[in-house]
């Protein structure tokens, strides 16, 4: 039995969440009104898993969230609204440790509960299961960054696309988290651009890429209209919808499309690459899979690297969930597989950028 612990200050949210986990059965479930009760829950109650709403008085959950990961670490899901404060407040609790979200119902409790309890359930199902970290913290993860040996020769793999390329990065549950150990320690003359399919709704990919634009010295953007990309820029896709590769003139856009019916999730990792297959030689393409349930991109990104081009796979241990990475590595399609603090040294070494350890914590260029 999974035990989930549902902390809410609505006795009518708790009341909803408790009977749906409890209606499929495999969960026993106890409740928590504030973040005292919750911290208190953690030794009496033990849980595997903790859905945790971001209101609620005495101790809120953000807080909360930051005892439990530097304390006791456990897997939790953050149950969030669709408003810009609510996209920034959760985008910040997956940055400290939380492993997934749902969004918050509106409107009808009951109603909406309906809307989203399949979601709910395969989050807080896939959470009980995950490892957790001890919260350090951006700086602290950055300052582990630098105290990290080199890479093994085995990691060490030439490039020889030659000509400027692009970089496709595919990512899931845990993505907010990884991007952070990823993308800052990249130089602002970052030499191809970077295109990330993140699965999140639009209502927080436009805060998620302001947040990486202020911690970064690459500079990053959301794709909500047809834009050129140039090098030293990260093109974020914009949720509830597709991103693709289109040709502008003698460059490339990133171009944001309706969602496709042939594709499960969205933005589709599976779909990006694959239009950049069309468009470019496999040789002057690199593509990262990242931490996330299911196999979006999976395919696609072996045919990638049996053409010619480059893939890393993120590695289990780092790996909030390790489905995608895990079934680009059963299709033989990664080239390498490196922990998450590894993969930007190694894409600056296989493109030739300058080191940027000391821009690692620094601002974007032209601030």
């Amino acid at each position: 039995m999974i035990r989930a612990l549902v902390a809410d200050d609505s006795a009518l949210m708790r009341r909803h969440l408790t009977q749906l986990l409890e209606a499929v059965g495999g969960f026993t479930v106890q409740t928590a009104r504030n973040g005292v009760e919750v911290l208190e829950a953690l030794q009496s109650f033990d849980p595997h898993v903790i859905t945790l709403d971001v209101n609620m008085p005495e101790m809120d959950g953000i807080t909360c969230l930051s005892r439990i990961m530097s304390e006791d670490p456990r897997p939790v899901v953050m149950v969030s609204s669709l408003t810009e404060e609510g996209a920034e407040t959760t985008l910040q609790a997956l940055s400290l440790g939380a492993v997934d979200f749902v969004q918050k119902p509106g409107g009808t409790i009951s109603l909406s509960i309906d809307r989203i309890h399949r979601e709910l359930l395969l989050k807080v199902r896939s959470a009980a299961t995950t490892r957790v970290r001890r919260s350090t913290g951006l700086r602290g993860r950055l300052a582990a960054q630098r105290r990290r040996p080199a890479l093994p020769p085995s990691a060490r793999v030439s490039f020889t696309g030659g000509r400027p390329g692009l970089v496709l990065v595919g990512v899931s549950t845990g993505g907010p988290g990884v991007l952070e150990d990823i993308l800052p320690r990249l130089p602002a003359d970052f030499p191809w651009p970077i295109l990330v399919a993140q699965h999140m709704p639009s209502s927080f990919t436009g805060v998620f890429a302001r947040r990486l634009n202020d911690l970064c010295a690459v500079s990053v953007v959301e794709v909500a209209r047809q834009m050129p990309v140039e090098p030293g820029t990260v093109y974020i896709a914009k949720g509830d919808a597709d991103l693709v590769v289109t040709r502008r003139g003698i460059g490339y856009s990133a171009t944001p499309l309706p969602q496709s019916d042939t594709h499960i999730w969205h933005p589709s990792v599976a779909r990006m690459v694959e239009s950049a297959l069309a468009l470019l030689p496999a040789n002057r393409l690199i593509a990262l899979q990242l931490t996330g349930m299911g196999d979006d991109g999976a395919e696609a990104m072996a045919r990638l690297r049996a053409g010619g081009g480059l893939t890393i796979a993120q590695d289990e241990e780092t790996s909030v969930v390790f489905g995608m990475p895990q079934e680009l590595i059963k299709r033989g399609g990664a080239s390498v597989v490196l922990p998450s603090d590894a993969i930007a040294e190694q894409l600056i070494e296989w493109l030739g950028a300058p080191e940027a350890g000391a821009l690692a914590g620094g601002r974007r260029r032209g601030t």
